[in-house]
């Protein structure tokens, strides 16, 4: 296959089609005809040597080859589109949608600002909140099911500092301590809370994946000790009150415990072993590095996150 001979215009079909993970959307984005679109890939396909997309229930799926292609793809479009028609953000008449993921109780802390913003000065914004699932959000990113992440990623942020060609960018929010949180009336509340007494306790743990060992479980196997995860939940709401009912103790960043909505039945002590600070971060492809939408919605989580309350 020569460059040269290449009907770039396939690639624009390429790039609608990997957004949509769908012919017929990418057709409707495209004001194109599904046919037409079909054909398309068809002629890519021949000219790459590659199937590129393979057909499922719900849609395509890309190959390792797409995969690999759309990150320069995307990237070159939108340095072509912003070179050829500039885009402009009128915040009081701009009509988008962002897709954001974040566990529910960052999404409590960021959010309400965010909202109040969007209500008074930008009406046309809507926000599609995903499920944060995992600790490794970038395929969703690779993948446009999301704008952008938010949460605790301290695999990916360390790879991401390391890396010369990658194309997600990550921001610092905020940090917090991570502290332990009984209910008012458990019986440690008044004690001095000690390696010994943490680890006779009972404890929920919060995991997106429902795997029952977390980073404290790793801080204690540095010192030669365990504990017992009675429980796992998946959202922090639902971990305070659990905890609030029970005798179960819990490990939470210090800032998240006004978001369990049970600050008041909730007592939070200092943690017997140490343990490594907590780093929320925002995450976001490239492709969306420039766009002034995506600019006006990281300066809004940035600025919501200048805010959040470190103290207990």
């Amino acid at each position: 296959m020569s460059f040269l001979t290449l009907d770039l215009n396939l690639l624009r079909v390429f790039d609608a089609v990997m957004t949509e993970q769908n012919l017929t959307r990418a057709a409707s984005r495209l004001a194109m005809t599904q046919p037409a679109v079909s054909n398309a890939v068809k002629r890519l396909r021949d000219a790459l040597g590659d199937e590129l997309l393979i057909r499922t229930a719900h849609g395509v799926k890309p190959t390792a080859r797409a995969d690999s292609l759309w990150p320069a793809v995307r990237r070159a479009l939108t340095e072509l589109e912003e070179a050829v028609a500039p885009r402009n953000f009128e915040l009081a008449s701009a009509h988008a949608t962002f897709r954001m993921a974040m566990a529910d109780a960052t999404a409590g802390l960021l959010l309400p600002s965010l909202v109040r913003v969007i209500e008074n000065q930008a009406p046309g914004i809507d926000i599609r909140m995903v499920p944060l699932t995992t600790r490794e959000p970038r395929p969703m990113l690779l993948r446009a099911d999301i704008d952008l992440a938010v949460g605790f990623f301290p695999g990916v942020v360390a790879q991401l500092q390391g890396a010369t060609e990658t194309p997600i960018r990550h921001e610092r929010l905020f940090a917090g301590e991570y502290v332990c949180v009984m209910r008012k009336e458990h019986p440690l509340s008044t004690k001095t809370l000690t390696l010994d007494n943490y680890c006779s306790a009972n404890h929920l743990l919060v995991s997106f994946s429902g795997r029952a060992r977390g980073l404290v479980d790793d801080a204690l196997l540095t010192l030669n000790r365990e504990r017992r995860i009675l429980l796992t939940v998946n959202q922090f709401f639902t971990a305070g009150k659990v905890v609030a009912a029970s005798d179960l103790l819990m490990v939470l960043p210090r800032h998240l415990i006004e978001a369990t909505g049970m600050t008041n039945a909730l007592v939070a002590k200092e943690l017997p072993f140490s343990m490594p600070e907590l780093q929320v971060d925002m995450l976001w492809h490239e492709r969306d590095e420039r766009s002034p939408g995506h600019q006006w919605l990281r300066k809004q989580l940035r600025n919501s996150g200048a805010f959040i309350p470190m103290a207990p």
